[in-house]
């Protein structure tokens, strides 16, 4: 099966950087556009960041400038490098992808990170 594995969340003070990660894995043919969204308590999940295959990207306004996503083809893997970090930052952050699996019937499929705590303190 295909999963997302997640890494780099953690504590930072505001001002502070994290990189995170999202490596994907399993029975994979390709995977197209990935993202990273986020979620704070009693919120929806909002859009962060997405990469197409081409790395093209698109960035939610509030994170413009502070944060990059980037992609490794060959490993599968994104990133998200968050600098000048805010407390208004403070979120659990999931992996997106959209995969070829090679799995059962072959077609584009939604998969989720389980998510990664990110804490900025004042």
């Amino acid at each position: 099966q295909v999963q997302l594995v997640e890494s780099g969340g953690g504590f930072v003070q505001a001002g502070g950087s994290l990189k995170l990660s999202c490596a994907a894995s399993g029975r994979i043919f390709s995977v197209g556009p990935m993202a990273w969204y986020r979620q704070s308590p009693g919120t929806q999940r909002d859009l962060v960041a997405r990469i197409t295959r081409g790395g093209d990207t698109e960035y939610a306004h509030s994170v413009l400038g502070r944060f990059t996503i980037s992609r490794d083809n060959a490993k599968n893997t994104i990133y998200l490098q968050m600098n000048g970090l805010e407390p208004e930052d403070t979120a659990v952050y999931y992996c997106y992808a959209e995969i070829t699996t090679i799995v059962g019937n072959w077609g584009n499929y939604d998969y989720w990170g389980q998510g990664t705590q990110v804490t900025v303190s004042s």
